[in-house]
């Protein structure tokens, strides 16, 4: 039986032991995009350092639909934020590469989230920031992240808590009910994470704990998924010599 209570205490003290031996004064800087990842690290945050050393980055690319929902989060939180739009930021990086350069498509749902994380870091290094990780077990699991962007960080408080379990220390934090449940949108190409995915989190999060799940295709295809993304959660390969 998962103890969020006990979780959720032990995540924050967690955090202030990272801030303590990695930047006893330093800021949490979390990107915001109003899905329940960011709210809840950020959350996770604030109760670990107080609101004043939190700081959230919203960065929308042109119009956000769902930018409202970002919004009530640092109005939630009384968190300090700014926000950057990356649009033209997108565009020109786009307009630069050559020509004959046959873009993927790949490569060009992957560039949004990077340059997030480049902003991010930018954000971070100007405010005396550490940036906080919103990946969390489930997506990690399957590779539903993209490398040098959202899977990027300091700090990580939720890679080792599934999309369930997160969303019960959600509930335990106080945040809004609309954005603890807020249906997970990928931010990439606008369907929804289970669209995406071919299963359902409840389905991958029970797969994951105990090892069960009904339907073969669906065991299949997260075995699959699993398989191909594990280089993501490991350190870039390094050739060593024989000295």
């Amino acid at each position: 039986m998962f103890d969020a209570m006990k979780v959720k205490t032990e995540c924050v003290e967690w955090i202030r032991a990272f801030f303590e031996e990695n930047g006893k004064d330093c800021n949490a800087v979390v990107g915001i995009s109003g899905g329940k990842d960011s709210s809840i690290a950020a959350a996770l945050c604030v109760e670990a350092l107080g609101k004043d050393r939190v700081i959230g980055v919203l960065m929308p690319q042109g119009e956000q639909h769902d930018i409202d929902m970002a919004h009530l989060l640092v109005n939630h939180l009384g968190i300090k934020h700014y926000v950057v739009n990356i649009k033209e930021t997108v565009d020109s990086l786009l307009s630069a590469l050559p020509d004959e350069l046959d873009l993927s498509l790949q490569a060009k749902t992957n560039l949004p989230p990077r340059i997030r994380m480049s902003t991010l870091y930018a954000v971070s290094q100007s405010v005396n920031g550490r940036v906080v990780n919103t990946c969390n077990l489930s997506e990690d699991w399957v590779g539903y992240s993209t490398r040098y962007g959202d899977a990027a960080g300091d700090f990580s408080p939720m890679s080792h808590l599934t999309v369930t379990e997160v969303k019960e220390i959600g509930y335990l934090l106080g945040l809004p009910k609309e954005l603890v449940d807020k249906t997970p949108i990928d931010g990439l190409c606008g369907k929804t994470d289970e669209e995406n995915l071919g299963f359902t989190y409840a389905e991958l999060d029970v797969y994951i704990r105990t090892g069960v799940i009904e339907d073969a295709e669906k065991k299949a295809l997260i075995d699959k998924k699993h398989a191909a993304n594990l280089f993501k959660l490991q350190l870039m390969p390094s050739f060593k010599p024989v000295l």
